[in-house]
């Protein structure tokens, strides 16, 4: 479709997985958050609601930006300055800490993202060059709460989460992981002993919390529903904003 694409609600749907009133909350935020700038110098050549819709093209499809250009009618260098410039505005806000939070139940996992940055990745059990983000997701809901900055992928989820900060965001709540958050401060299935079997009742435990962790699986993979968390070209702080930007994004979907 050659020229100005319009913002219409098939385009959004298909190509971001947000409905047109979902996408209208996001174009909404970003607009909150300064994203017409100062409105000095030259014009962009888009509107507003367009440059959005670009940059939630772009994380939802993973298309290269020489790809997109000609579908928005802008040249590559345009879409490379809308990325850069509305990328960080679409992150997820920043969530404040609800008044019933000790009686919520919050599932915490780290998950690996193929990136390009070397400074950001290593070679890790994929082998691939990725980074670990630690997730929080609202068992509930299904939301994400908060996602950590990424570290490289050789790094151990305790350690991640350990370096993450948000332990300290989740104090007094009740939070599930699993095994490899041993000693954590969160709750995690049974281990057997040495040549001992668990105790009494504790299959039944380990089943009832690998059921209810599963949630953190499923948001994970709705997450990477957007493929640009499934090879990331971004370098330097552009992941950090993509992987907030698809939690954002993702949190729409979920709301009415």
């Amino acid at each position: 479709m050659a020229g100005v694409l319009r913002v219409e609600a098939l385009w959004v749907e298909t190509f971001t997985g947000l409905r047109l009133e979902q996408f209208e909350r996001l174009l909404r935020a970003v607009r909150d958050r300064g994203g017409n700038g100062t409105l000095r110098g030259r014009p962009w050549s888009l509107p507003l609601a367009e440059r959005v819709l670009v940059v939630a093209v772009y994380y939802r499809t993973n298309l290269t930006m020489r790809q997109l250009a000609p579908l928005f009618g802008i040249s590559s260098s345009t879409v490379c300055r809308v990325i850069q410039r509305l990328g960080p505005l679409l992150a997820l806000e920043p969530a404040s800490r609800p008044a019933d939070a000790a009686d919520r139940l919050w599932i915490v996992d780290g998950t690996l993202l193929p990136v390009r940055d070397r400074r950001i990745g290593s070679s890790s059990r994929n082998y691939r060059f990725s980074a670990n983000v630690q997730v929080i997701v609202d068992a509930e809901t299904r939301l994400v709460i908060a996602a950590a900055r990424p570290v490289p992928g050789t790094t151990a989820d305790a350690h991640a989460w350990r370096a993450s900060g948000l332990a300290e965001y989740c104090q007094g709540v009740t939070v599930l992981g699993d095994g490899a958050y041993l000693n954590c401060g969160m709750a995690v299935p049974h281990r057997k002993r040495p040549r001992r079997p668990l105790l009494t009742g504790g299959e039944a435990d380990n089943a009832a919390h690998r059921k209810v962790r599963a949630r953190v699986e499923h948001v994970i993979g709705r997450m990477k529903n957007y493929k640009i968390l499934r090879d990331c070209r971004q370098h330097g702080d552009g992941l950090p904003h993509t992987v907030q930007a698809v939690a954002h994004m993702h949190n729409l979907a979920l709301t009415s």
